[in-house]
């Protein structure tokens, strides 16, 4: 399996490389480039599995990606490495793109490379990287990204009815579609739309969107019905809480 490496960093380049050699057995040949436009001639010459892209070069910042490679030559996966912000970080998770935070880390990279390999031919990365940019010019996070079995999907965050936890997937509802299995656990969707003020988690196996919520009902320990019909239940530790938010709705 091929690798490329792009970053303005001599020092960066070499010391993922290392890491990916002493880490990742499935990764026998490994490219480097100083910029993006050396780092493209590269990808259409070697066809590669894995990118590893720098955001922040001269020039042209890894994000521009899009502008020299056409969506039909996207058949490897990128894992960008930076330096960024939380705020940047959120436009990652919700866009479901691989990133490594600097300075570099060995577990980090194989666990990164690892999910990357995994979703090569379908994860729709072209797809992703205009959600990415999209969302890093207009700081208008609306969107989140659910990668599964066979495919990638985008989903405004207000047609979400409720996710639930399946071990170390998830499954989403939504209004267009009854169930979809996510390749994600329920923790990372909790921490990625904590700053979503419709969502909240009332079990450890839910999390719900509260503006779909069509009744509570008391009896049994109480429970919660969602428009779907889908049956949600409460933590006693959290009925306080539930039945003071839901008082506030509208």
């Amino acid at each position: 399996m091929k690798a490329i490496i792009i970053d303005d960093e001599p020092k960066a380049r070499s010391l993922l490389e290392i890491l990916i050699r002493e880490n990742v057995a499935k990764i026998d040949t490994i490219f480097q480039a100083e910029d993006l436009l050396t780092g493209v001639e590269l990808i259409k010459k070697n066809k590669p599995q894995i990118v590893y892209l720098d955001i922040e070069m001269p020039e042209h910042s890894g994000l521009e990606i899009l502008n020299f490679i056409n969506k039909d030559e996207f058949n490897f996966e990128i894992i960008f490495t930076t330096a960024y912000s939380d705020y940047a970080i959120k436009a990652f998770q919700l866009t479901a793109i691989d990133y490594l935070l600097k300075p570099l880390h060995a577990e980090a990279v194989k666990e990164a490379t690892e999910k990357a390999i995994l979703q090569i031919g379908k994860s729709e990365i072209s797809t992703k990287l205009e959600e990415l940019k999209k969302s890093l010019k207009t700081a208008n996070f609306n969107k989140i990204g659910l990668p599964f079995a066979d495919g990638f999907k985008f989903v405004n965050f207000e047609d979400i009815i409720l996710f639930e936890a399946d071990g170390m997937y998830t499954k989403v509802s939504t209004i267009k579609e009854k169930e979809l299995l996510v390749c994600k656990p329920l923790r990372h969707f909790v921490e990625v739309l904590e700053s979503q003020s419709n969502f909240y988690k009332p079990h450890r196996s839910y999390l719900i969107n509260l503006k779909y919520i069509k009744e509570y009902i008391k009896k049994e320990g109480g429970y919660i019905v969602m428009d779907n019909d889908k049956l949600v239940s409460i933590s006693n530790d959290k009925k306080e809480e539930f039945l003071t938010i839901v008082q506030n709705i509208g």
